[in-house]
C-alpha cells in the first residue's frame, strides 16, 4: 500500500495544530489563574533574537495553511497576522484547520512529483517535488515553532507536558 501525499500531510498538520490549540489554551488559563496579563505570555521569547509566542504561532498556521496550499495548487487564506490575544490565536488556527481539512484530496494528485518554489524577498525556494517540499521544509517548520511555542509556555510555568504536545492518540 503506498501512502499518498495528501494522507501524509493533512491529517499531520491537523493533529499538530489541535495539540497546539490545547497549549494555547492552557496558557490562557495559565495567565487568568495567575492573574497576570496575557500579553505578557505572549510577547514571551526564548532568547531576545527569536520569535515571541504570538509569532510562532502564526508560523505555524502560516506554515500550514500555506503548504497545504501549494501541495494542493490552491491560494491559501489570508490572514493579517492582527491577533492580540490568546482567543484569536485560537480562532486563527481553527479556521487554519478548517481551511487545510476542506481542500479537495483530488487537488493534491500529482502533487508528490510537482515542483514547489517558494519566493520570499530576498530568496526563492525550489523543492525537486512536493515530498521533499512538505517532508524537508513544511514538516520541519511546523514541528520546530510548535515546540518553541510549547517551549515558551513551559518556560513561563504553564503546566504542560509530552501528551500536550504530541496530542491524543490515534
Amino acid at each position: 500500500m503506498s501512502l499518498s501525499i495528501h494522507d501524509a500531510s493533512v491529517p499531520v498538520v491537523v493533529r499538530a495544530m489541535q495539540s497546539l490549540v490545547g497549549v494555547i489554551e492552557k496558557g490562557r488559563l495559565h495567565a487568568e489563574s495567575e492573574k497576570f496579563d496575557p500579553v505578557v505570555l505572549l510577547a514571551t521569547r526564548l532568547y531576545p533574537d527569536m520569535f515571541p509566542l504570538s509569532r510562532q504561532i502564526q508560523i505555524v498556521s502560516d506554515q500550514c495553511k500555506g503548504g497545504i496550499a501549494r501541495l494542493a495548487g490552491v491560494e491559501p487564506p489570508k490572514m493579517a497576522d492582527t491577533e492580540t490575544t490568546f482567543v484569536e490565536f485560537k480562532e486563527r488556527i481553527e479556521k487554519t484547520i478548517a481551511f487545510v481539512k476542506s481542500v479537495d484530496v483530488k487537488k493534491f494528485e500529482g502533487a508528490g512529483t510537482r515542483p514547489i518554489e517558494i519566493k520570499f524577498p530576498n530568496v526563492t525556494l525550489n523543492f525537486k517535488n512536493g515530498w521533499d517540499y512538505f517532508l524537508g521544509f513544511v514538516l520541519p517548520n511546523v514541528y520546530f515553532h510548535s515546540s518553541t511555542a510549547y517551549g515558551i509556555l513551559r518556560h513561563c510555568g504553564v503546566k504542560v507536558g509530552k501528551q500536550d504536545f504530541i496530542g491524543s492518540l490515534p
